[in-house]
């Protein structure tokens, strides 16, 4: 089974983004999300396509909101049909807190949602040390093909 096309789309103005050097990224991440689990039944495998949108806090409050039930903006929401929801307002300030690079939260937060849409879950303590293991060796190997 190939993987699914990925397309990275900037819907806020407010911060630049290479959106070009994530489209890259994410081609390759899709992939190695793919080669590192072999669950035949996952969202991942089963899309054409995943799209990851690039928006503001507001929309991303919004969507926290209708989606979550909770207030404020988070950095990534993930539906199982294909979209990725990236807050890069939220990516900035935490590479600030973080000292880290923009670009390297939102590639982690790229690598989150893939994770995710191949069956990932975090909500527990087992599956979110799984789940970082496998975003670090993810950005480790896409970080090597450069």
């Amino acid at each position: 089974m190939t993987a699914p096309d990925i397309f990275v789309r900037n819907r806020q103005r407010k911060i630049h983004v290479n959106v070009a050097e994530l489209q890259d990224f994410a081609t390759k991440a899709v992939r190695k999300s793919l080669q590192l689990r072999d669950e035949k039944n996952t969202d991942l495998r089963r899309l054409d396509a995943v799209f990851v949108w690039l928006i503001s806090d507001r929309r991303m409050a919004s969507l926290h909101r209708k989606f979550m039930h909770q207030t404020g903006p988070t950095d990534v929401l993930t539906f199982r049909h294909g979209e990725i929801f990236i807050s890069v307002e939220t990516a900035k300030r935490h590479a600030r807190a973080f000292g880290t690079l923009l670009a390297s939260e939102l590639r982690l937060y790229i690598v989150h949602g893939l994770l995710h849409l191949h069956g990932f879950d975090d909500r527990m303590q087992p599956g979110a040390r799984e789940m970082e293991r496998t975003q670090e060796k993810i950005l480790r190997d896409c970080s090597r093909d450069r």
